[in-house]
């Protein structure tokens, strides 16, 4: 039986499309589309504890982040995130952009599900709820960069 595509998850400006649920197919993998506006919000920089991720750029320029290396990734280029390495993304450029994600093992799509409840929340999102639901899912907050010297 093939894994059906769900319906797209909105996270603030983000969108999310999974094509893969690998936590409900057993995959092993998953596979999803994410679509990010110019200046949007974006998620902290993280690592994975359990998952390696691979991002594979479609349209636009999306700035990603492995460790030390920035890369401005246009169509066709593609990045890879070990386990445990620190990563971000974001978009400051013009056009929006579009990528492929695959996570291996997959967190699953009810990850993004949980992280948009505690997003939409009324007043706002809830750092303390939004780091829980993170490290539930095996994801670590990178410690803050300590601020350039003058």
């Amino acid at each position: 039986m093939q894994p059906q595509e769900q319906p797209v998850l909105k996270i603030g400006q983000l969108e999310i499309r999974y094509l893969i649920d690998g936590t409900v197919a057993g995959a092993g993998v998953g596979v999803f589309e994410l679509t990010v506006p110019p200046g949007a919000r974006v998620p902290p920089a993280h690592s994975h504890s359990g998952n390696e991720e691979v991002v594979y750029v479609l349209d636009g320029v999306l700035r990603y982040t492995v460790d030390d290396e920035t890369r401005d990734l246009t169509p066709g280029q593609r990045m890879y995130t070990p386990r445990g390495s620190v990563h971000a993304f974001s978009n400051p450029h013009d056009g929006t952009a579009r990528a492929l994600i695959i996570l291996t093992p997959d967190i699953g799509l009810q990850y993004f599900r949980d992280v948009a409840e505690v997003a939409g929340a009324v007043g706002g999102p809830n750092p303390a709820k939004m780091a829980a639901v993170m490290t539930r899912y095996g994801l670590v907050l990178a410690p803050p960069k300590p601020a350039a010297a003058p």
